[in-house]
Formats: structure tokens, C-alpha cells, sequence
């Protein structure tokens, strides 16, 4: 046999006792992994892995107009343990178990005794736990001192101590506007400033690489204590509330909730010039109390009753169909339009027949409006199709009240106006008559406010907004001006005769008793009471209840702030719009302008008046140069007869007068009407001891003045 043959046999040999049968028992273990163990392996490869997990980011603070927290994330702290870390030796686990249970026994979890908070640390680290619950929710300062104990202090891969991180949102200030500021929560309906501005305020999530421990519970642990990408905090939400305003508001509206025992009521305050919510308060019956369940002044659409007549007036003024003194005949306060019967609620209409415009407005005679309407506007021309009823509606649309506002939060609920003629809109015969009255048509209380707020402002309506701007520590990164929705919704003069009108209600009108007695400010507004859930069954008219409104601004000369009170279906102590919203707007108004500098005009403004004989010093004793440098001081003009050391000022006419003043060596002065600083002053340097009681200035001296001093006490008496 030659060399090459018998290489190959050998190969052939090799080939075939070891090559062929491992390769045959890899096919087959590679075919039991993948089909009979398949299931294993596949579920162990998901419960084992790594990947690069979102990091929630720290979520943005919705901010008061003056920078207090509405709403911030509170940080809170779930810690857990890691007893079998890859990092942990098990010197390390021995030399810390023992002082670790201690501390953690003693300061933690004082469930567990130190001998028994040790055996569950060991039993925990023998069963090969990767996740044991150490603290949930704790707090930084609870974080830190756990973080520092014994083995937890090497750290999350060598000490096993692992942090979760998760941010609670929290409102500083409670259920102040709540519903405005909303929330982002998982399983819920995002509502709010939160919702809208959610992409701002989220921020940005990180990402960091992290190994899966339990797939079941979904337990991930990060790989190392690096993120590979670090959140960005989101950015604040500046808005245009007014903490104070908002907060007596609420308060406001909620006595009269209690004290009408009421359904829900809304108030809302906004800034006449710019547009700017100051407040908005909402307040709902719940089992748990008065809550701000739901935000009424956006989202629900109301018929708003007498205070939509302000619109029905300048409607009747724009197209120059009337004057305020032109005459109307209310008929005591009951007439019929069909088959319908309409019926005043101010008492004043059954004695009353033929009145003025402006009067039937006054008194919100439902009569009045109503038939002013249907003489006006009750026609159809059928020359020209924008005639008549179809007229009507015209002009409201050019009011804007049509279309909503526009405010940030959603949810915002349309208005609804009637098509003239329309079948698709029931329209009918007593349609228009009672829309007049602000009956058969639907708007959100923030809708008539805007509508008031732009009468106030002379007939450039305002866009509300809700917020100033967006922030990255401290600096404005976005800024929202106010903006005009409409340049002017009507002229001049029919804005000027509104206003007339507006303050006639409160001067002598239905609202009369809100007036202030004492002419402090006065305010302009319409009260609305109307009926809510009413049907009609064989002539006669059911109603569920009422609703009791209030809309205005203030001071009236010079607007500052408009502000609308709506409470529905009150159930006590009168359902009046004077005598239920009414006492609210009053009560916030009051507030505004007394502390809001907005609302005074400033001292400095014109220039000073003389000042009147007795607004000026006189009698007053003292060191010259001391007196004129107060006067000049002050900027209150005086003549000087003399130059003397001491003066006393004199009021001559309309001028103040410094007139000499002579001191004698030696002698006891006349100190009287001196401060007590300048009679000690002057006594003690001529040898005198000096006793005092009272207060003020010097009235009485013990020793007359003139008398020789020889270091004589005197006592000084000051009133």
C-alpha cells in the first residue's frame, strides 16, 4: 500500500466514525431546539433581552398671569432592589445584609423585624429575584437617605439599588379652575390646557437601553445607569389668569350655589382692551359636593333670555329703524302672538301701557322687545329675499354671534342661530318674536360675554384667549397678542346708544338695587331670568326651572373688565337674574376695583390743584433749614421773610409764609408747637432738664417763656 492510499483511508475513517455522526447529532439537536424546544427557547429570548426603552420626560407647569403654579409634576420615587445584580459580589452582599436590614427595618419597613428583614433579603437573593419592592411613592428626601444605606450606597449595578422615576401633576391651588386647566391621563379623555398644549408641556422622552427581567409584569431594569438619549423637560404654559380675580370668583359663585341650592353656575371675567380670560369658574352639584365637573362658560350652549335683547336693540338701531324715546305699548305686560301667550316677569309691566324704548329695555319687558321685532321685522318682501326676519338674522351674524370664539380649550359648543324661514329649523310664526327675547336660539356664556365685552370696547370685538405665552426657564419662547375677531360689529352711534342703555338697567332699570349707594363706580349690564325644560301640552306651559344670568362691565365711564354670572335652575331664595347672578357680578366688580390699579385712574394724571388754607402747615415751629427741605420736599411753594436759625410757617391767604423766629441766650424759649427733638434741643443747650409726657408735639410748658434760666426743670406736656 503506498503512502497516498493509505491517507486517504485514514481521512475515509475520520470522514466517517467522527465528522458524519456530529454532524448528524448538530442537525438533530438543531431540530429538537428549534421544534421540540422551540417554544422554550423562543419565550426565554423575549424575556432576555435588550432595548432602548422611552424615559419619561419631566411634563411642563401651567402658569398664573403672574407666574404662580396652577399646575406643576410633582417627582415621586419607586425604589426596588436588585439582589442578584450582575455587578454584586457576594462579599459585597454579606459584609452590607446585615446593617442594610437594620436601616431598612428601623427607618422603611418596620413590619419586619432587623433578623427578619435579613432572612428576606437572603431568601430573595437565593431564589433569583431581580425585582424586590423596597419603597413605592417615595419622596426626594426619602429617596436620598434610602440611597445612602449600606450596599445601596455602591450603586445600581455593584449595590442592586434601583430608581424609578414617575411625575404626579399636581394644582397647588386645588379645584381653582380645574376643568380650564385640565388634565392628560391614561384611560381618560384629555381635557384642558393640558390636552391642547400637551405636545409643549410633554416635552421631550429620552431613551435608555434596558433588559427585560419579567416579561409578564412587563419589568424592565436599566443595563447601566446612562441614558443614551436624556429627556427634555417640556416647556411652561404662561396663562392670562389672575389668581386673585379667579379666586374670589369661585368663591362668590360658590355662596351663591349653596345659598340658591342651584344646578351649576359659571362665571367668567375678561379683560375689555385685549380679550384676556382673567377667570373662569364653573362649579356643578356631585355626590362629593360642588365640583368643577364639566366647563359650562365653553361648552354649553344655553338660551340665554333677556340679556340676548342688547343684540336685538342694536339690531333695531343699526338699520336706524328706531330712537330710544320712541314710543311702545307693552300692554300691562301680556300679549299673545298666534296662539302663544307672552307674559313680562317685572312687576312694573302690569301697571304700565304705553312706555318708551328705552324703558321697556329698562325694565326687560319681553313685550316690548318682542313686538318691536315683529313690527320691524315680522314682514317678508317679496321685492327683495333680505327683508324681513331673514333682515334679523342678518344682523346678528354681523354681530358675530354665529361664530364661536375660538377660545384654546376644546370643546367649545357652536352657537346656534335659526335660518330665517327655514323648515329644516322649525321655524315658525312665534320664532321670531321669541328670539327677540333670546328665546329659540342657542350660545355658550362665554359667546354673550364676548358679544358685551365688545359693546365695552367700544365695538371692536376681542378674541378671548387663555394664553400669554410659552416658556423655557423663564424665557418667552412664544408669545399670543391679543387679536381682533371683528374691527367694529357696529357704528358709533349704536354702540354709544347700547352703553346708554347697558348703564340705564343699573341706574334704574331691573338692576337698580345692585347700584351703589354711594357712587363709588358704577357698572353697566343686563340681568337675564330664563325659563329652562319648558313644554308646552294644550295651551299651558310646564318649566323644569330657571336661569338666573348676569353680564356687564366695569367702571362704565372708562371699561376695565366684562364679566358674565350664569346659575341654572336655582332653587331657593329667588330665581331672579337681579337677585341671584346679580350679587355675584357685584361682588367680583367690587373686588376689581378696589384692588386693581386698572380700574383707578391715576392721581398724578392732571396736574395739582392749589392746596386750600387748611390742607397747609400752620403753627409749625422748627429748625429752618429742616422746614424747607419737607416743603421743597412736598413741591409746596412758601415765601421766607427772614433768614433766622428757627421759623415758625404761616398761612396767609392762599400763600405759606416762614417767619422769623427769635431764640435769646440765656432765656427760657417758647417751645410750644415745636417737635419734642427741637424743644429738648433747645432747653438742654441753655442749662435745663427736661421731663415729658404725652404724645405728638408740644402743647404746655411747665416754666413761662422769657424767664431767666438758672438750670431749672421743665416739664414739657405734648398733644
Amino acid at each position: 500500500m503506498n503512502v497516498k492510499n493509505e491517507v486517504l483511508y485514514r481521512v475515509y475513517f475520520i470522514l466517517f466514525m467522527v465528522v458524519i455522526p456530529v454532524a448528524l447529532m448538530l442537525v438533530y439537536k438543531t431540530m429538537y431546539i428549534s421544534y421540540a424546544e422551540g417554544d422554550f427557547w423562543r419565550q426565554k429570548g423575549k424575556d432576555m433581552y435588550v432595548e432602548p426603552r422611552s424615559i419619561e420626560a419631566d411634563r411642563g407647569n401651567i402658569l398664573a398671569s403672574n407666574g404662580h403654579l396652577l399646575a406643576t409634576s410633582i417627582p415621586f420615587f419607586d425604589l426596588y432592589f436588585d439582589p442578584n445584580s450582575t455587578g454584586m459580589s457576594e462579599e459585597d452582599f454579606k459584609n452590607n445584609v446585615d446593617s442594610l436590614s437594620y436601616l431598612m427595618a428601623t427607618y422603611v419597613d418596620n413590619s419586619f423585624t432587623p433578623g427578619g428583614y435579613k432572612e428576606y433579603l437572603i431568601q430573595k437573593r437565593k431564589s433569583g429575584s431581580r425585582y424586590v419592592l423596597i419603597k413605592q411613592k417615595a419622596t426626594f428626601e426619602e429617596k436620598r437617605l434610602i440611597e445612602s444605606f449600606p450596599l445601596f450606597s455602591l450603586g445600581q449595578m455593584r449595590g442592586g439599588f434601583i430608581v424609578n422615576q414617575r411625575n404626579e401633576r399636581m394644582r397647588p391651588f386645588g379645584i381653582l379652575a380645574q376643568r380650564t386647566i385640565g388634565y392628560v391621563r391614561d384611560n381618560a379623555k384629555p381635557v384642558g390646557l393640558e390636552a391642547v398644549f400637551d405636545g409643549v408641556l410633554g416635552g421631550r422622552p429620552g431613551l435608555q437601553n434596558m433588559v427585560c427581567v419579567d416579561k409578564a409584569k412587563d419589568i424592565w431594569l436599566p443595563v447601566n445607569a446612562l441614558t443614551e438619549v436624556e429627556p427634555r423637560r417640556g416647556d411652561d404654559v404662561k396663562t392670562t389668569l389672575d389668581i386673585n380675580i379667579q379666586d374670589i370668583s369661585q368663591e362668590a359663585l360658590l355662596r351663591a350655589m349653596n345659598y340658591h341650592n342651584a344646578e351649576w353656575g359659571t362665571v367668567v371675567v375678561m379683560e375689555v382692551k385685549t380679550g384676556a380670560v382673567r377667570a373662569i369658574a364653573n362649579l356643578g352639584r356631585t355626590e362629593e359636593g360642588w365640583w368643577e365637573t364639566f366647563n359650562h362658560a365653553v361648552g354649553t350652549a344655553i338660551e340665554p333670555g333677556s340679556t340676548f335683547k342688547i343684540a336685538t336693540m342694536m339690531a333695531f338701531m343699526e338699520d336706524g329703524m328706531l330712537e330710544l324715546s320712541d314710543s311702545v305699548s307693552i300692554e300691562n305686560g301680556k300679549t299673545k302672538f298666534y296662539e302663544d301667550t307672552m307674559e313680562d316677569s317685572s312687576p312694573f309691566s302690569a301697571r304700565l301701557d304705553t312706555i318708551t324704548v328705552q324703558r321697556a329695555f329698562e325694565i326687560s319687558s319681553n313685550v316690548g322687545m318682542a313686538k318691536l321685532a315683529q313690527q320691524y321685522y315680522g314682514k317678508k318682501e317679496k321685492i327683495n329675499r333680505n327683508q324681513g326676519a331673514e333682515r334679523f338674522i342678518e344682523r346678528l351674524k354681523s354681530f358675530n354671534l354665529h361664530l364661536p370664539t375660538g377660545i384654546e380649550v376644546a370643546g367649545e359648543a357652536a352657537p346656534y342661530i335659526k335660518e330665517a324661514y327655514s323648515s329644516a329649523h322649525e321655524w315658525s310664526g312665534t320664532t321670531l318674536p321669541w328670539m327677540a327675547i333670546g328665546y329659540e336660539l342657542r350660545l355658550t356664556p362665554l359667546q354673550i360675554l364676548t358679544m358685551y365685552n365688545a359693546i365695552a370696547n367700544d365695538g371692536e370685538m376681542m378674541k378671548p384667549y387663555l394664553v400669554s405665552e410659552i416658556q423655557r426657564d423663564g424665557k418667552a419662547l412664544q408669545t399670543f397678542k391679543p387679536t381682533v375677531a371683528k374691527r367694529q360689529i357696529a357704528s358709533k352711534s349704536t354702540i354709544k346708544k347700547a352703553k346708554l342703555l347697558l348703564e340705564s338697567v343699573v341706574d334704574r332699570g331691573t338692576a337698580e338695587k345692585l347700584r351703589h349707594p354711594d357712587s363709588l363706580y358704577r357698572f353697566a349690564g343686563k340681568t337675564g331670568t330664563a325659563q329652562i325644560g319648558y313644554r308646552k301640552v294644550s295651551n299651558k306651559t310646564f318649566i323644569r326651572g330657571y336661569q338666573a344670568s348676569f353680564v356687564g362691565y366695569f367702571p362704565a365711564e372708562n371699561p376695565v373688565y366684562s364679566c358674565i354670572v350664569v346659575i341654572n335652575n336655582p332653587k331657593a331664595n329667588g330665581f331672579y337674574g337681579s337677585d341671584v347672578a346679580g350679587p355675584v357680578f357685584r361682588e367680583i366688580a367690587d373686588y376689581c376695583y378696589v384692588t386693581a390699579t386698572a380700574t383707578h385712574e391715576a392721581i398724578n394724571v392732571a396736574p395739582p390743584l392749589p392746596l386750600a388754607a387748611k390742607q397747609m402747615p400752620n403753627n409749625s415751629i422748627g429748625y429752618t433749614q429742616d422746614i424747607e427741605y419737607l416743603l421743597n420736599s412736598l413741591k409746596v411753594p412758601f415765601y421766607k421773610e427772614a433768614a433766622t436759625d428757627w421759623s415758625t410757617t404761616r398761612v396767609r391767604s392762599d400763600s405759606l409764609v416762614l417767619e422769623k423766629r427769635t431764640i435769646v441766650e440765656n432765656i427760657v424759649p417758647n417751645v410750644e408747637g415745636m417737635g419734642l427733638r427741637d424743644a429738648i434741643f433747645l432747653m438742654e443747650n441753655r442749662g435745663l432738664k427736661v421731663s415729658v409726657t404725652g404724645v405728638g408735639k408740644v402743647a404746655r410748658q411747665s416754666l413761662r417763656p422769657g424767664t431767666r434760666a438758672r438750670g431749672q426743670t421743665v416739664h414739657l406736656t405734648l398733644g
